[in-house]
C-alpha cells in the first residue's frame, strides 16, 4: 500500500456554502477534523468537500456535507437535527461511515493472498490460462 504524498484535510479541502460564511470556517473545521483520518487516504488536489445550511436557525434546518473524490462517486450526507453543531456532527458521521463503507467495497474480502500481494494482471491471467490449456490437450 503507497502513502499519499500529500494526503486531503478538512482544512485544505473544505468550502462553505449557502447558510454559512467564512467566519463559520474555522469553526466547522474544528468540529469535522475528525474526518481528517479518513481523508488521509486521498490526495488533497483530488478531494473536496462543501458544507451548506437551508434554513439555518429556523425549525426544519437542513445541513448538506457533500465529499467529491477524484474517481469515485459523489457523497452526499444530510442532517435535520434541530441544533446545527448537532447536525453538523450527524452529517460529518455519515459520511465518516459512507467512505468507511466505500472502503470497505474497494478491498477484496475472503483472500488473504490477494489483499498482500495485489491482484494478478491480465497478462499473469493469460499465461496461467494457457497452461491450463496445454495440460488438458496434452
Amino acid at each position: 500500500m503507497s502513502a499519499v504524498t500529500n494526503p486531503a484535510t478538512v482544512a485544505e479541502c473544505l468550502r462553505v456554502g449557502a447558510g454559512f460564511s467564512q467566519g463559520d470556517r474555522n469553526w466547522i473545521v474544528q468540529e469535522f477534523a475528525t474526518l481528517d483520518a479518513r481523508l488521509a487516504a486521498f490526495h488533497a488536489d483530488a478531494t473536496e468537500l462543501e458544507v451548506s445550511v437551508k434554513d439555518r436557525e429556523a425549525r426544519g434546518q437542513k445541513v448538506t456535507l457533500e465529499c467529491w473524490i477524484a474517481g469515485r462517486q459523489k457523497i452526499v450526507t444530510t442532517s435535520n437535527e434541530e441544533d446545527l453543531r448537532a447536525a453538523l456532527h450527524d452529517a460529518r458521521d455519515d459520511l465518516r461511515r459512507r467512505l468507511n463503507d466505500a472502503k470497505t467495497r474497494q478491498e477484496p474480502r475472503h483472500n488473504k493472498h490477494i489483499r498482500e500481494i495485489g491482484q494478478p494482471g491480465p497478462d499473469q491471467v493469460a499465461d496461467a490460462d494457457l497452461g491450463r490449456v496445454d495440460a488438458e490437450t496434452a
